[in-house]
């Protein structure tokens, strides 16, 4: 049997319906500019923003065609780390759009959006899912751990400068744990600011030692969002149980099925 090293899945996401990953970092640790308190991946220190090429995209492309054909709602670009970072994140759309029709959705902390090479290589992308889980400095360094030269102001100033280019769907992803859940005000404000298409509101369900917010918070936080179109993980309805092929691979990005 093929073992899969760079595809997983695919798997129910209460956000994206049946969702195939693509993991262009596919790296034994965790890369990333954040190392956020709740990450189920891992804890590993944060890494500067500089790009690279994790997984050529011959390799990376070879096995998505070996993947046996399943049918999904969207090809996901996320995984081990930050997507973004990955030089040739371009190209990989590129040559999975070439072989596939569905919707391709990537999932990002933001701290990359705001260049004009990102920009560029996600302007055929139908979803950004971006991050945004702080109200403040220092709460981004409590939940977010993000490298040294990365501050609030930078991020959402970022996602800013992304929105005005983008022709597809910008949605903002917000986790919330104990530690940020009395900024919920602060962080709605900030998204009121950007004006995203969708918020989609999150809490830790899957293993990762960060106590998860009861339905009931979630509720409350979600009227702090008036006027926005705005889902929570407790809104969705589980679709029928998805068996994903690359199982190993999967638990290792999620940490559950």
């Amino acid at each position: 049997m093929l073992k899969y090293r760079y595809i997983y899945g695919p798997v129910n996401s209460w956000r994206l319906g049946r969702s195939l990953g693509i993991d262009p970092i596919s790296s034994s640790k965790k890369i990333c500019t954040f190392d956020c308190i709740y990450c189920q991946v891992g804890r590993a220190r944060p890494s500067f923003a500089k790009r690279k090429v994790f997984v050529p995209t011959e390799k990376l492309i070879k096995e998505f065609k070996c993947f046996p054909y399943t049918k999904v709602d969207y090809i996901t670009l996320s995984g081990t780390g930050e997507p973004l970072l990955a030089k040739n994140l371009g190209s990989i759309i590129k040559r999975v759009k070439r072989l596939r029709k569905e919707k391709i959705a990537v999932l990002t902390n933001s701290t990359l959006l705001g260049r004009k090479d990102i920009q560029r290589e996600l302007k055929d992308v139908d979803l950004v899912e971006a991050k945004l889980d702080a109200s403040s400095n220092n709460l981004l360094r409590k939940i977010n751990k993000p490298y040294d030269s990365i501050n609030l102001k930078k991020i959402v100033s970022s996602i800013k400068r992304f929105k005005k280019h983008f022709t597809g769907k910008l949605a903002l992803q917000i986790m919330f744990t104990k530690d940020n859940l009395s900024a919920a005000k602060g962080i709605a404000k900030i998204a009121k600011s950007i004006k995203p298409d969708s918020v989609h509101i999150n809490t830790p369900l899957r293993p990762c030692g960060v106590k998860q917010v009861s339905k009931k918070e979630i509720e409350k936080i979600k009227s702090y969002f008036t006027g926005l179109k705005v889902i929570s993980v407790y809104d969705k309805r589980k679709n029928k149980q998805t068996k994903p092929i690359s199982r190993k691979e999967t638990l290792k990005r999620r940490g559950k099925i």
